[in-house]
């Protein structure tokens, strides 16, 4: 009898009989042989069947299947470097589960909104397939970490009676009756955590109604938000470094392969090492503001100007192929989805086009006391080859808990984790502000309500302590780590403006 086995385990078994079960992802017949490419959930296995006279209604029927078929295979495995897997199935018998007509994602190119209305069905896909494992595995080795270094998860509510952060991105909801909001943060209760724990953390779902459509943006993610007791600025700047060391560590060790199939330049995760850079507020504006940045932002401007004339004749040319007598349809199949490749990058430069000069003005124009636009954080990202910790922000454009610099009052005792090659911001974390007096202050500059945070000041009142924490994004991290243009592929349903089917 055949073992039943996973594709991930076919290295075990080379030479024996064993039986898989999975979906076809994709076939080809050449005269008496099929080539049935068959995935299970753990990887991708060929298995090729030999048409003959005993099996000859069973070869028929397999060869009509259509994509994402279920079925199962039993055969012998062979080890076989240039298959999918390096592993092969020379298959026996084939049984049909279900044989499917007209799955919509079809190998050929189709456009993001077609994708994304379809996401419960693009997860199969093997690019789908990779992120969302390193996406497992990030969160794993947060918890791992975490858990191996004294820290107690502390589980924080989602319904919140205030603001966390800027009251203008909060969502209301009715609560019997009573307004309450989605929590933005978790922060301001592992604060009174640590107090009893000393290190701690949540980990879960969080919502900000910023009304934004970049990149980097989405109305729903998870953080991971570490706090410590009688830690300062520099304490918890070491934290964030080990943490951040020990997650870049094991996805590598981990989703090479996975690594590979998104195209992912692993050189440069490799050089995710100790000591990361930093530099102040004050430091980064002069950048901004310096030559350096504005000779790299026209040269960008040029280089993209460039690709789009590029894009513009690939596309007329082949759409001229296509549309040619005699062009075989493969061929003009094969075209077409290389013309919407082609229209979705052109879509993508144009924009970075009519973007450039405005982060452009943006940098040069940059004044002190204003915060760091996803722009700035892109442009001092893209100038370092590790992540760059940017300290002391202006109090007056940060949140009301942050430590104010006990040297200059102007400033807070804060920090962003920028992450390199230009993706910006992954950590935000800063030293809270201790003393109960400077924070009533702050909180009556920003006109927030003593009433709504009376419990939060008595872990002012009640044996206040030094102490800071952080929060990581765990979307903003896959996207670093798998080298994505978009975060909206990071979560399994992503949750944007105007977007929440499926």
């Amino acid at each position: 009898m055949s073992a039943a086995v996973t594709i991930a385990e076919l290295a075990k078994h080379v030479g024996q009989t064993v039986a898989l079960s999975g979906w076809l992802y994709n076939s080809r017949s050449s005269g008496k042989l099929l080539f049935l490419i068959m995935r299970d959930g753990t990887g991708l296995c060929q298995c090729v069947l030999e048409k003959t006279d005993a099996n000859a209604d069973m070869f028929d029927a397999a060869r009509h299947l259509g994509q994402e078929s279920s079925l199962m295979v039993t055969g012998v495995v062979r080890a076989d470097e240039r298959s999918t897997g390096g592993h092969e199935l020379t298959a026996s018998d084939v049984q049909i589960v279900q044989a499917v007509e007209g799955y919509p994602i079809t190998p050929k190119a189709h456009g993001i909104e077609f994708l994304m209305k379809h996401r419960h069905l693009w997860f199969r896909s093997q690019r789908q397939w990779a992120i969302m494992r390193v996406r497992a595995t990030i969160i794993d080795a947060i918890r791992g970490h975490l858990n191996s270094n004294g820290f107690v998860l502390i589980d924080t509510p989602i319904f919140a009676p205030s603001a966390g952060e800027g009251a203008q991105t909060l969502f209301q909801v009715d609560y019997f009756g009573e307004p309450v909001y989605l929590a933005q943060t978790g922060q301001l209760y592992v604060e009174s955590a640590c107090m009893a724990h000393r290190k701690v953390y949540c980990f879960g779902p969080t919502f900000r109604a910023e009304k934004s459509k970049t990149r980097r943006h989405l109305t729903e993610f998870w953080m991971v938000e570490p706090e410590v007791a009688y830690a300062d600025l520099n304490e918890i700047l070491a934290i964030a470094e080990d943490f951040t060391c020990s997650v870049v560590q094991r996805v590598l060790r981990d989703h090479r392969a996975e690594l590979e199939t998104l195209g992912r330049d692993v050189s440069a995760l490799e050089k995710i090492q100790k000591p990361f850079y930093r530099l102040t507020y004050s430091e980064v504006g002069e950048i901004l503001r310096s030559d350096r940045v504005r000779e790299m932002l026209n040269a960008d401007l040029e280089r993209t100007k460039a690709r789009v004339a590029e894009l513009n004749k690939l596309i007329e040319d082949k759409e001229a192929e296509r549309a040619a007598q005699g062009t075989k349809k493969w061929k003009q199949e094969k075209l077409a989805q290389e013309i919407v490749e082609h229209r979705e990058e052109l879509a993508d430069r144009e924009e970075e086009v009519r973007n450039i000069p405005h982060h452009a003005e943006l940098a040069a124009n940059f004044e002190w006391g204003s915060d760091l636009g996803g722009s700035d954080e892109t442009i001092i990202a893209r100038m370092h080859d590790r992540p760059v910790f940017v300290t002391h922000y202006p109090r007056a454009c940060k949140a009301f808990y942050m430590k104010r610099n006990a040297d200059d009052h102007r400033l807070v005792n804060n920090f962003d984790m920028l992450a390199p090659e230009g993706y910006g911001e992954v950590i935000g974390g800063s030293q809270r502000e201790d003393d109960l007096d400077v924070l009533l202050e702050a909180m009556q500059a920003q006109k927030l309500d003593q009433a709504d945070y009376e419990w939060y000041l008595d872990l002012r009142r009640y044996g206040t302590v030094p102490h800071a924490g952080f929060g990581l994004g765990v979307e903003r991290t896959v996207t670093w780590l798998c080298g994505l243009k978009h975060i909206r592929e990071t979560i399994p349903y992503a949750r944007m403006m105007g977007k929440i089917y499926p």
